[in-house]
């Protein structure tokens, strides 16, 4: 009899993967379906970082790589977290690895014990939770909706610490919402987290470039917390290099070195062209960046515009990532035909047949009633799938 182990049994499928695949079933069936429900540049990665791969290659870059990456990789990374976000991390205190998830999956599993709890605010990325039940953690949701604008306060936080509370994960800019902290709001939770020494603080900060505000701030910027602090960021996003698979972590030593240990024996290094690469993004020029921001930026303002006109979506304007979140629940309870919509899933799935148009259920993301739209894709795609859901959601009665 084959066994299938309780840890995987436990884990529940990638809700983004899934509808993904659904959509690319239905094409594949030659249904003409628009796609929003993936969180991908559709950008070309930038030539000056493919030239670097093509030269890595003709030099020979094919054997194993260090488990926490190359040296070069790692004073690069070093050098932008100096540059852009003004705290200082050794290269021994970075790992990279296969893309930012696999970052965060290692620092949850090098640093949570069974039964220890960790904090999420959700609305959250599908990934986190089911994370911190591969590492036997405990989640603890932190629920904030379209009303504050899907940020948590410092009570709230304060009000989830418990004495088996060992971790808080923080997204800024976040998936699925789009939203952002500011400093004073990332103070605020930094001032109630110095109270408490033994909790760390993993920052997801894979959006950090993808912002529509003055300046994105990470809370490593605070010193009474920053010894603390795990940054996990990587190139898939900021430069559309999302199959290249190259994230990282920096953080306390203890940690990289935990880290590293893990990463050896289970994957050992990451792809030596994909690091190569990464460097050349992280050394290059940065115009690539801002274009690809300012285009965001736009595709933002088009879809907000459009969620508008949608009657009973509620929906708030988001500040980074590319995302939209609207909150959907007046359709419960609708009907087209004799088929009932009990939930934001099943308008989801009703968008999907009827109108072609992949999103995904905000259950996926802890916060039901609601679905997320990727605008990563075409300003032509943007207005037709959203005409289509208009039309589609006034069918419904």
């Amino acid at each position: 009899m084959i066994q299938i182990s309780q840890r995987i049994q436990a884990l529940s499928p990638s809700a983004t993967l899934a509808m993904s695949q659904k959509s690319a079933e239905l094409k594949a069936a030659g249904v003409d379906v628009i796609n929003m429900s993936v969180g991908e540049p559709d950008f070309n990665t930038p030539d000056f970082i493919k030239e670097a791969a093509k030269k890595a290659v003709d030099e020979n870059y094919s054997r194993y790589t260090p488990v926490p990456g190359y040296l070069s990789l790692r004073k690069a990374i070093s050098a932008k977290l100096l540059r852009e976000n003004h705290v200082e991390y050794a290269p021994e205190q970075i790992v990279v690895g296969n893309g930012a998830k696999q970052e965060l999956c290692n620092v949850l599993l090098a640093c949570i014990n069974p039964g220890d709890e960790v904090i999420i605010p959700v609305p959250a990325w599908v990934s986190y939770v089911e994370m911190v039940k591969l590492a036997e953690g405990v989640t603890v949701e932190v629920y904030a909706g379209v009303e504050q604008n899907f940020k948590i306060t410092p009570a709230q936080l304060e009000a989830a610490i418990t004495p088996k509370t060992r971790m808080i994960m923080l997204n800024s800019p976040s998936n699925p919402t789009g939203s952002v902290y500011s400093y004073d709001e990332l103070k605020g939770l930094a001032d109630v987290l110095a109270k408490y020494p033994d909790i760390m603080i993993l920052a997801d900060d894979i959006y950090e470039h993808i912002n529509f505000v003055d300046e994105v701030h990470s809370i490593c910027e605070f010193e009474n917390v920053r010894d603390r602090v795990i940054i996990v960021n990587g190139v898939s996003k900021a430069y559309a290099m999302t199959g290249w698979r190259i994230g990282y972590m920096a953080g306390p030593l203890a940690v990289a070195k935990a880290v590293t240990k893990l990463q050896g024996q289970y994957t050992s290094g990451a792809s030596s062209i994909a690091q190569k690469a990464a460097e050349a993004a992280y050394d290059g020029p940065q115009e690539c960046v801002e274009k690809m921001r300012q285009a965001f930026e736009r595709r933002r303002d088009l879809i907000v515009g459009l969620a508008k006109e949608i009657p009973g979506w509620v929906t708030n304007v988001p500040q980074g990532a590319f995302y939209l979140f609207p909150e959907v629940s007046s359709y419960v309870g609708k009907k087209y035909g004799d088929r009932e919509i009990k939930s934001s899933g099943d308008y989801v799935m009703y968008l999907l047949e009827e109108a072609h148009v992949a999103c995904v259920d905000g259950e996926a993301f802890c916060a039901p009633g609601y679905m997320r739209l990727s605008y990563a894709t075409s300003d032509d795609n943007i207005r037709e799938a959203m005409r289509r859901i208009r039309e589609a959601s006034a069918k419904l009665q």
